[in-house]
Parts: C-alpha cells; structure tokens; sequence
C-alpha cells in the first residue's frame, strides 16, 4: 500500500498552515501581553460586537464556563463589558471598551503582518483567488452542515 504524501494532502496542509500561522501570531501577541485565548477572544467581538455570551461561545466552538472565565479575566482588564439587553434583562450583550482599542489596532497590524508573511511573494490575482478558493471550500463545508441540520 502505498503512502499518501501528507504535504500534498489538502486537509493536512489546511490544518497545519492554520497551526503554522496561530503558532507565529501567539509569539507576536505574548508581545502585546496576550494569551491565545484573549486574543481570540477579542477578535471575535471586534467582529461580532453585540452577541451574548452562549453565542460567543457557540462561534467560537468552547463551553460556555470556559468563555466565562475569560471574560472576567477581560473585565478585570477593562477591555470587554457586559451590558444587560435593552429588551430582556437575563440576557448581557458583549462589547469592547474604548481602553482596549489600541490594543485591537497593534492585533489588526500584527494580524496582517502575519498573513503579509504568509502569502509571501504571492502576486495579487494569486491572492484573490487563493481566497476566493478558501470562500468556496468554506461555503460547500456549511452548505453540506446546513443541509443535515435543516
């Protein structure tokens, strides 16, 4: 029987460039004082301001006691706050403060340092479709989801 090549095998080199990059990026955010699981934390609100708690927790696929202790860690910080929805008191919304926002900006720079570094001497046309290429595979893996759940 013979081997597959690994370095060939796209769901291998998929998991193992996402690896690659988080590996790099933890580096670079131990630099803004940030663990991993701030820093993700934090991204996720950056895009996704507004969303509560248990829908943090289910985007970012962790257990909500998890996400519970990080956020308290965040608040401690005074870099996240949990404000009670205007319609139903049980629930907090998520958002950012204006304390972490320099922070967010050195993430955004190492971020696109970090995918900069990457894509490497990649032209542009390459670039965009390598994406559109990541949009696809993205779109049919949560089609195929959807269309078992629905």
């Amino acid at each position: 029987m013979e081997r597959e090549d690994l370095d060939r095998n796209f769901g291998f080199l998929l998991h193992d460039v996402a690896r690659l990059m988080r590996t790099l990026f933890d580096r670079r955010g131990r630099d803004l004082g940030l663990t991993r699981s701030q820093w993700w934390v934090l991204t996720m609100l950056y895009a996704k301001e507004g969303v509560t708690q248990s829908e943090l927790a289910d985007l970012m696929e962790i257990e909500k006691p998890t996400l519970g202790r990080l956020l308290d860690r965040l608040e401690e910080k005074e870099w996240v706050e949990r404000r009670q929805d205007e319609f139903d008191r049980r629930v907090n919304r998520l958002y950012l403060t204006d304390k972490v926002q320099e922070i967010m900006r050195a993430l955004r720079k190492t971020a696109a340092a970090v995918r900069l570094e990457a894509l490497g001497d990649m032209h542009s046309d390459e670039r965009e479709r390598f994406i559109d290429t990541l949009v696809k595979i993205k779109t049919n893996l949560q089609n195929i989801d959807s269309a078992r759940s629905g």
